[in-house]
């Protein structure tokens, strides 16, 4: 079974795109959206659009909102300590002034899992099984190659076609509007820490909305970090430790959470 693992970003658009033009064969049986209920606005009216073009259907599946799930508390029956079972890759400032960052877990909770769910389900994987039965389709370009993983299970094979045809994110901007579509937003979440500052800024001065939206997010995380009394440390999710309504976006320096964002995020986010 041939799947195409679509984060509704620019490389996995054109790749489905390209499928559905003949382009790259064989045609996918289906696509699988994985839904973190997070996305930009954008994304899901882009999403609504790509779906009415595509000869395949598309499978929109979910482990729940990430939002919510990251400040919802659970309480451990070990220790009776509360604690927090999802969370973002957070930047983390303690009292006594050291410096950390949360591990990234969101893409594998809310990625990852609901389409190896979705695609054992639609492939009636059995259980325990170590053959190849599933082919993943994943939308990273040639210029972040650096990106490419092995899948984690042994019925998954990833395969990269925009890498095997050593296609560029610019490219697949190119292929967009030859062939008279619309450029796709970017796609991730809307409070993602691996935002750079470019992306911090053009949110800030073009979707307000959404850059509010990321703002309360922050403060939320205020709250939750309130309940862990064990600890004593804050998150924010801009690199300089500031709440992201105070910082200034306007310099071209960039902090490198791009770099971040190219290394850390399997092919799953931003694509």
């Amino acid at each position: 079974m041939d799947i195409i693992s679509l984060g509704a970003g620019v490389q996995s658009s054109t790749l489905a795109l390209m499928a559905a033009h003949g382009e790259i064969t064989p045609m996918p049986d289906c696509a699988i959206f994985a839904d973190t209920q997070a996305e930009p606005t954008a994304v899901y009216e882009w999403l609504d659009w790509l779906e009415s073009k595509l000869p395949f259907p598309v499978n929109r599946v979910t482990a729940g909102n990430l939002w919510t799930e990251s400040i919802r508390p659970r309480v451990s029956r070990i220790n009776g300590k509360t604690y927090f079972k999802f969370y973002a890759p957070t930047f983390t400032l303690m009292d006594n002034g050291d410096k950390g960052m949360l591990p990234r877990k969101c893409t594998t909770d809310f990625k990852l899992v609901p389409i190896y769910q979705a695609a054992r389900r639609l492939a009636k994987v059995p259980r325990g099984c170590k053959t190849v039965m599933v082919k993943s389709w994943i939308g990273i370009s040639l210029d972040e190659a650096i990106r490419m993983k092995p899948s984690r299970e042994p019925w998954v094979e990833n395969i990269f076609p925009l890498v095997e045809r050593r296609i560029t994110r610019n490219d697949c901007k190119a292929w967009m509007k030859k062939h008279g579509y619309p450029e796709p937003p970017k796609s991730a979440c809307v409070f993602c820490p691996y935002h750079n500052d470019a992306m911090w800024r053009d949110m800030k001065e073009n979707q307000p909305a959404e850059f509010a939206r990321a703002v309360q997010f922050e403060r939320d995380l205020e709250v939750k970090t309130a309940a862990l009394v064990h600890l004593s440390s804050k998150e924010f999710l801009h690199s300089s430790r500031v709440p992201l309504d105070e910082v200034d976006f306007s310099t071209d320096e960039d902090r490198g959470q791009l770099n971040l964002f190219a290394n850390e995020c399997e092919g799953m986010c931003g694509v």
